[in-house]
C-alpha cells in the first residue's frame, strides 16, 4: 500500500558542504525515501558519499513539509526537531484502526451521532496546553530495546510510558459528520495520531486520521517547499 507510488526530485543545486533543504513529501513516501533520493542525488554530483537526514520523521501516509539536512547542516538535526510544528487533517469520527489511521483496517466501529460541534470544540479545548500523552504501539518509540511497532506486527502488546508534550492550538475548521477536520501546533513529540485516538475517546466514540499534513516547522513553511513529481508504479 504504501510503496505503490515513487517521485523524481527536480533539477536544483545542492551544497554538498552543508545545505538545508524543505520537501513536501508525497503521500504514501516514507521519509527514508527523500533521504534517500537527495543522497544519491548529491553523491552523483560531487563524486563521493555525503551524510543526508531528515529532521523530524513524517509518517508514510502523511504529506507536507520534511526538512533535509546535507553536509555539515546535519548537526542541526536535534535543534530543528525541537522546533515546534503545525499539522492540519481529518479525523474519521466513529471507527477506529490499530494503527489510528488508514495504514491498518479499522477493527472497531461506535456511535458518533451524539457529537455536537460544541463537544468538540471543548475537548480541542481541553486539549490545549502541556498534556500527557501515550505513543501509539505503531511507532519508533523504543520498548525494553525494540522499536514498538515491530512489536505491534508480530500482534503482541508493548506498553509504552506517557509522556508529556504540549498543545499550543487545538482548532476545529470543519465540522462535517462523520468528518472532522483540525489545525494543530504542538510541541516536539506530539502524535497527531494518538490524538485521534484521544480525541475519539473524549467523545465517547471512536476516532482515527484519514488525512494529515505537516504545514510548518518553526518558521519554514511548505509553501516554500521543493515539490517532488509524483510517479505511479505499474
Amino acid at each position: 500500500m504504501i510503496h505503490d507510488v515513487t517521485f523524481e526530485l527536480p533539477e536544483m543545486d545542492i551544497n554538498a558542504e552543508g545545505d538545508l533543504l524543505l520537501f513536501d513529501k508525497p503521500y504514501k513516501c516514507t521519509s527514508f525515501d527523500v533521504v534517500g533520493k537527495v543522497r544519491k542525488h548529491v553523491q552523483r554530483a560531487v563524486g563521493h558519499r555525503v551524510k543526508v537526514g531528515h529532521a523530524g520523521t513524517l509518517d508514510p501516509l502523511a504529506t507536507g513539509l520534511l526538512l533535509i539536512c546535507v553536509g555539515k547542516m546535519t548537526k542541526q538535526v536535534d535543534a530543528l526537531q525541537a522546533q515546534e510544528k503545525t499539522y492540519t487533517g481529518t479525523f474519521m469520527m466513529g471507527a477506529t484502526t490499530p494503527s489510528f489511521d488508514l495504514e491498518k483496517p479499522i477493527d472497531a466501529t461506535y456511535p458518533y451521532e451524539h457529537i455536537t460541534e460544541e463537544m468538540a470544540l471543548a475537548v480541542a479545548r481541553s486539549f490545549t496546553g502541556e498534556i500527557q500523552q501515550v505513543p501509539p504501539i505503531f511507532s519508533a518509540v523504543k520498548h525494553q530495546g525494540e522499536r514498538s511497532y515491530e512489536i505491534a506486527r508480530r500482534g503482541e502488546d508493548a506498553p509504552l510510558a506517557a509522556k508529556n508534550i504540549t498543545i499550543y492550538e487545538f482548532g476545529i475548521t470543519r465540522f462535517a459528520l462523520p468528518e472532522i477536520d483540525f489545525r494543530i501546533r504542538c510541541s516536539k513529540g506530539t502524535y497527531i495520531r494518538a490524538i485521534a485516538r484521544d480525541f475519539g475517546a473524549a467523545l465517547d466514540s471512536g476516532a482515527h486520521l484519514t488525512a494529515l499534513r505537516r504545514t510548518r516547522i518553526g518558521s519554514l513553511c511548505v509553501e516554500d517547499a521543493i515539490k517532488p513529481e509524483i510517479r505511479e508504479r505499474s
